[in-house]
């Protein structure tokens, strides 16, 4: 699940940001630069990214990061599941929280609060 994680958060990133530069997607992402071209490179290998050349406005060659018709349905894909994920952790904290008050809610009904 990690790794699907870390597609969607790249995903996200180029879709946004097709002329990104890997320093900047791996700054993004708060991973190394080797490790986002590891993950740049895994997106591309299964076609769901294609890299044009390009030039960028600091001179140096570039390449622009676009999204192919399957990388578009894979995005739709992950992000359902990574919301599902993230909808029941929500769920799970809320119903946390909700035994903590109500714990703390006891404990300063039986005068032993701050």
């Amino acid at each position: 699940m990690a790794t699907e994680d870390t597609h969607y958060h790249l995903l996200r990133l180029l879709e946004a940001n097709p002329e990104a530069s890997q320093r900047e997607l791996a700054e993004a992402m708060g991973v190394s630069l080797g490790k986002l071209n590891y993950l740049l490179r895994g997106l591309l290998d299964k076609g769901l990214v294609k890299a044009r050349n390009f030039r960028r406005s600091d001179n140096k060659r570039g390449y622009l990061y676009q999204l192919t018709p399957i990388g578009v349905t894979e995005k739709v894909r992950i992000t359902r599941r990574y919301l599902a994920r993230r909808r029941a952790e929500y769920e799970r904290i809320q119903a946390e929280i909700e035994v903590l008050e109500a714990e703390l809610g006891e404990e300063g009904a039986s005068g032993m609060g701050e």
